[in-house]
């Protein structure tokens, strides 16, 4: 599936961007290296929840992740003291 192959590039990208590591990626979502690593690699999606997670802390848009925009730019409101990273 398409959206599957650009969501786990878009993760990895910004993910290095921000210089964390699978493990770090994880704790911030709530789960292990091995459940970033399955999604970086494309083997599994993740839900809407950890997808807003992911769009709030990387301070992008979910559309962007899902492939549906190469736009990141955040249409949310400003983020709360939760340090989330702004590209």
């Amino acid at each position: 599936m398409q959206t599957t192959i650009l969501l786990k590039d878009r993760v990895y990208q910004l993910r290095k961007k921000a210089r964390l590591t699978q493990q770090e990626l994880g704790e911030i979502l709530g789960l292990t290296s091995k459940s970033i690593s399955v999604l970086e690699s494309g083997q599994r999606g993740t839900t809407i929840e950890k997808l807003v997670i992911l769009a709030e802390y990387f301070h992008v848009s979910t559309d962007y992740l899902l492939g549906i925009t190469d736009d990141p730019a955040w249409r949310g409101g400003p983020l709360e003291e939760s340090g989330g990273n702004q590209f």
